[in-house]
This record gives C-alpha cells, sequence and structure tokens, in this order.
C-alpha cells in the first residue's frame, strides 16, 4: 500500500518572507527557498510554505466576516511558555480564548489563528 505522510501546509498572505520567517522562528525551521511570491520553511520533514495572494484579506476570526483559511494546532506541554514564545518572534494573543485551560489562541502576523495546546500526543 502507498504511504502518505503530510508534504506541506501552504499559507496565503500579503507578504511571504515575514510571515515565513515568523513559522521558521517559532517552529525551529529555516527558510530554504524564497522568491517573491513565494518563501518556503523547512521544518523536519515538513514544509511551511508562504504564498502572495493578490488582494490578501485577513482572517477576521472570530467573527466569520473573513474566514479563518486555516488553523494550526501547536502541541505543547507549557501553555503560557508556548504563547510567551510564539509572542517574542511576533504573533498576537486573540482576544477571545475559549478554553485557556486546554488552548491559547494567538493570531501569526498574517493573521491566521492557531493554538497553542495540550493533550496532543506524540
Amino acid at each position: 500500500m502507498a504511504s502518505i505522510r503530510l508534504g506541506s501546509i501552504s499559507l496565503d498572505c500579503d507578504d511571504p518572507a515575514p510571515l515565513a520567517r515568523f513559522w521558521a522562528d517559532l517552529l525551529g525551521g529555516e527558510v530554504a527557498f524564497s522568491s517573491e511570491g513565494f518563501v518556503a520553511v523547512r521544518v523536519g520533514a515538513t514544509w511551511v510554505t508562504a504564498v502572495h495572494v493578490d488582494g490578501y484579506t485577513a482572517p477576521t476570526w472570530p467573527d466569520g466576516a473573513v474566514a479563518k483559511q486555516i488553523h494550526l494546532d501547536l502541541a505543547t506541554d507549557d501553555l503560557e511558555g508556548a504563547a510567551a514564545r510564539a509572542e517574542a518572534v511576533g504573533a498576537a494573543r486573540a482576544d477571545l480564548q475559549p478554553a485557556p485551560d486546554r488552548y491559547l489562541v494567538l493570531l501569526d502576523p498574517a493573521g491566521h489563528p492557531f493554538c497553542v495546546t495540550l493533550g496532543i500526543p506524540d
């Protein structure tokens, strides 16, 4: 049977370079390829890419006027420590925190919501 693995996650944005740098810094990856409209970050065996989209509009979560477009959950054993690390490299903490004892919602520099969360097994 053919094997399947997660290869990459692509994030739309207005300016790929700072978004890619954010994800590289947060996840301990490296920018492996860069062009004017596309930047690829290698994180182990997975890639996170930032792709320029003309007329990009950031998500407006939680109000839903502009869909969140993607949602990533990042596993941690220290919610506040992980959130502080994310904020130190450019994330913003979302105003709404539905379950702050289990996960914290943050926004990347392009406005995509993501969570640092407890309870995702290795």
